[in-house]
Formats: C-alpha cells, structure tokens, sequence
C-alpha cells in the first residue's frame, strides 16, 4: 500500500499531502510512491532521517553557513527535472535526443552541487546521492563545467576542420562577395558560383549533422552503462527533496516525532486536526486539543451533537497515516502502535452509481472491516453506524459490530447515539456543554466556546440527551421543541 492509494481516504488527510511543499515534479512522485510502514524498525530509520533534516533547519536559524547550504540544496531541488522517461530510454537502449543529453548533464552536475550542500550541512551520508562525476565528464569533455550541453569539436577528429570550413562558407555568402554584373554573362557565372557555394555548404552541413549523430549514439551506448547509477541518482534526489519537505512541515506546524510501541496500544497528548485547527484560527474561533489512550478491541465514543466526535475519529485516522508514512505528528506527544491500514466508516457512504442507499453501503463496509481484522491488525473508525436504519434493528447491529470487533485484534473506535448496549468493551464519552464555561451569551455562532472537547472514561450504558438543549440553542421553531418536549415527557 502506497499513499497515492490513500491520498483522497479523507480529506483532512489529504489537506496534509497539499501542504508538504516539495521542488521538484521528481518528488511529488517519490512521495506519492510512499509505502505505508508496518516495521517498526523501518519507520523508525524513517522519522530519524527527518529528524535530522529538522535538526538542520534548526540550525540554520542561527547559523548562516547551514542557512546557505540549505538554501543552495533546496534551490538544486528546484532545478531538478523528472528525468524518468529519459532514464527509461537509457535502459532500453534507445539512442538520446541531444536535449536528452542536456537533461542528463545538467542533473549531473546538480547531483555534484546537491552533494557538496550535503557534505556543508553534515548530511552526505543521509542524502547518498552516488558520484555522477564521469557521467559529467563524459558530456563535459572540454572540462567548461557548464550544465549546457554541446557535440564538441573534440568528440570527433573531423568536426573542428569541418566547422572552419563551414564558417568560412557562410562568411563568404553573407559577405555578399557574388553579385551580379552589367552583362547577362557575368550574370549567370555569378549565379552559377552561387549555387556551387551553396551545395557545398549543404554538403558541409549534412557531414556535420551525420557526425553529430554518430557522437550522440555514441554517448547514448555509454550512458545506458551508466543507467543504474544515474537512476539510483534520481531516486535519491527525488528522495531528498521529499525529505527535506517533511522536515519543513513538521518545523512550519511544529508537529513532533511519534515514538513507536511495540505493544497494541497507542496514547496521545493534546492530538489535533490540522485542517480544523487551520480554519479555525482563520476564523479566530477557539481549538481545543484532546488526550486519547487506544488498545486492541472495542471503545465505545458518546457525547451531544456538534461534541467532536466524528472529528475525533477522523484525527485519530489522520496521525495513524502521518505516522506510518514517515511523517511527524500533530500532537504534544504521540506514542503510536503500528496497524496493518486504516479504515474508516464515516459520512454518508452512499454510491448512487450502485444503486446502494448510505445504509446498504455503510454495512458492506463494514462487513469488509470485519472479515479483514479476522486476519489483519486494523485501525477501524466507524462513525454512528446503523443510524439511517430503524432504532431496533440499528442498535442490534451496533452491539453485534462492537461485540465481533472487541474480540479481534484491531483496534476499534465507534460513536454512537445508542445507549443500553450492554457490552462489556470499553467507553469514552466527550464531556461535552459545560456551564460558565464563557462569560458570553450562548448563540448559535458561539457554541464552540461552551463545548469542552475532552473525554472522558464513562462506566455508564446511557448516552448524553441534549438534542432538545441544542435546538433550542439553535432558535429552532418553538412550536416544533414543544411538541418534540410533549412526545418526550409522554414517553
């Protein structure tokens, strides 16, 4: 599994992969090629390698060399062009175009300069980009270190000669030297040395153009040598700049390093939903981070409406994804346990082109969820499943999917509005509206701040009963809340 398979699962998430600013078209690629890491050993390798990155990026704020060396590096970033297809016609043998040629020099001698930032900043071994210095001199055979490519003269024993002679030609023609003269004779010798210098240019020109190919089919035979370094290059500068963008997210969020359990549980300190915090403090509107401790099994989550909840499972989802793919974490502190994928079971997961209404296509989902964590370790996220079914039938399938999913090995986060489950699994529930919580008068724009996000551990089977306390906060129809509030107080 690769991100770009995961890319799009939920769009808090790919808010994250929008924001990793990467230079280069070779790197988006690289980055899109992400595996989803399960070895702890790996990962760990991983998060130590953007680590150091950071520790540079650190540096540099107080130290002008690293400040150069990394601006240097990451404009060699920039200046990098995805060579992917060019690289495939060496494999293959394909003779080059002479912009080929150009491609190659220049992402030779980027190769050199990235190289010597690395070495700078104390990093070479981490970058390890191979040396690229006699494919260099291979397209550089006048030593002129320039990225521009050129079929030199000293390619081929003849070409110099043969280049005089054609100048000295075209000099002779635009010198105007020929013109025609008063009598019809002179006239036509004129015009007769005229069409002989010009066949003779046009001789000199096809021997020329015919010896330039044979250099660069020459060039292109020793460059296909040279075919698994300059693609190890490639890969490792793609790399780099995926890296260095990690690196550069977790310092511009100030995201931190999880740290990787090797039992089945995870805990994180004040976690928080990058793309809510961000439009939140757009809108000056208060985010509250929040504690959570996982453990294989089930954990029942409840709290009132517009309590957080979905939001919850999405950046419990969110930091699980960052985490095995090599990226550091919103959260204070993150101690993560490894899973096999993520699942997640939110929204209306209606497919019209099915024919499937939201509760036939929730249901197969989760259906798929369960067969799949009889044999894989799973983060499963499912939001307030069963609810567009009726309220029996709906609450029997909740406690049959908590009950099946609390004696796997997956870990498993499930909302709901239901109460009296009588399971035995485990219970959070968002503490929810607090009284005095702010000073202002409660309104509908400011209910953020009279909610408290945090969770808490709940013994009880009920859940929390303010949809009536919300409507009328809402300045809902009166006439509707009394009629609801008759119904309720009949019941």
């Amino acid at each position: 599994m690769i991100l770009k398979d995961k890319i799009a699962i939920e769009p808090g998430f790919q808010y994250v992969i929008d924001n990793i600013e990467l230079m280069s078209a070779a790197g988006r690629r690289r980055m899109l090629q992400q595996e989803f890491l399960t070895d702890p050993d790996a990962l760990n390798k991983e998060l130590n390698r953007v680590a150091r990155i950071l520790n540079c990026l650190n540096e540099a704020e107080t130290n002008q060399q690293f400040n150069k060396a990394i601006i240097h590096l990451r404009h060699q970033q920039m200046q990098m062009h995805d060579l992917q297809g060019t690289l495939n016609n060496l494999r293959q043998h394909v003779r080059l175009e002479e912009l080929e040629l150009f491609e190659i020099k220049s992402f030779a001698l980027l190769c050199i300069e990235t190289m010597r930032s690395a070495n700078e900043l104390g990093i070479a071994d981490l970058v390890a980009v191979p040396d690229t210095r006699e494919v260099f001199s291979l397209l550089d055979p006048d030593n002129t270190g320039l990225p521009n490519f050129y079929v030199y003269d000293s390619y081929h024993p003849d070409l110099a000669d043969l280049r005089r002679q054609l100048k000295a030609l075209q000099t002779k023609q635009d010198s105007g030297a020929l013109h025609g003269g008063a009598s019809s004779t002179a006239g036509q010798t004129n015009q007769d040395d005229s069409l002989e210098l010009q066949r003779q240019i046009n001789d000199l020109f096809d021997r020329q153009n015919q010896i330039q190919q044979q250099v660069i089919a020459q060039l292109s035979d020793k460059l296909s040598a040279h075919y698994s370094l300059l693609q190890e290059a490639h890969d490792r500068m793609a790399y780099t700049d995926f890296l260095f963008a990690k690196a550069t997210l977790a310092k511009s969020w100030n995201l931190v390093r999880p740290m990787i359990r090797q039992d089945n549980g995870s805990s994180v300190q004040q976690i928080w939903n990058p793309r809510l915090r961000h439009r939140n403090e757009q809108l000056g509107i208060r985010y509250q981070p929040v504690d959570i401790s996982l453990s294989n099994g089930t954990c029942l989550i409840t709290g009132a409406n517009m309590a957080g909840k979905t939001v919850l499972l999405k950046t419990v989802g969110i930091l699980q994804m960052m985490t095995q793919f090599g990226l550091f974490v919103p959260a204070d502190k993150a101690e993560i346990t490894l899973v096999d994928d993520v699942v997640f079971c939110i929204g209306d997961e209606q497919n019209e082109m099915n024919g499937l209404s939201s509760f036939a296509s929730e249901i197969i989902k989760i259906s798929d969820a369960l067969s799949r964590a009889e044999k894989e370790h799973l983060l499963l996220l499912i939001d307030e499943p069963a609810r567009t079914t009726n309220p029996i039938e709906g609450k029997a399938i909740v406690q049959a999917v908590a009950d099946l999913l609390d004696h796997r090995s997956s870990i498993t986060l499930i909302t709901t509005h239901y109460s009296q489950l009588g399971l035995p699994c485990r219970r959070l529930r968002v503490r929810g509206f607090v009284e005095g919580a702010s000073n202002e008068r409660l309104t509908p724009e400011n209910i953020n701040r009279f909610i408290d996000y945090s969770l808490l551990p709940d013994d009880s089977d009920d859940v929390p009963q303010e949809a009536m306390r919300i409507a009328s906060i809402l300045q809902c129809n009166t006439s509707l809340l009394d009629k609801a509030k008759s119904y309720l107080n009949f019941s």
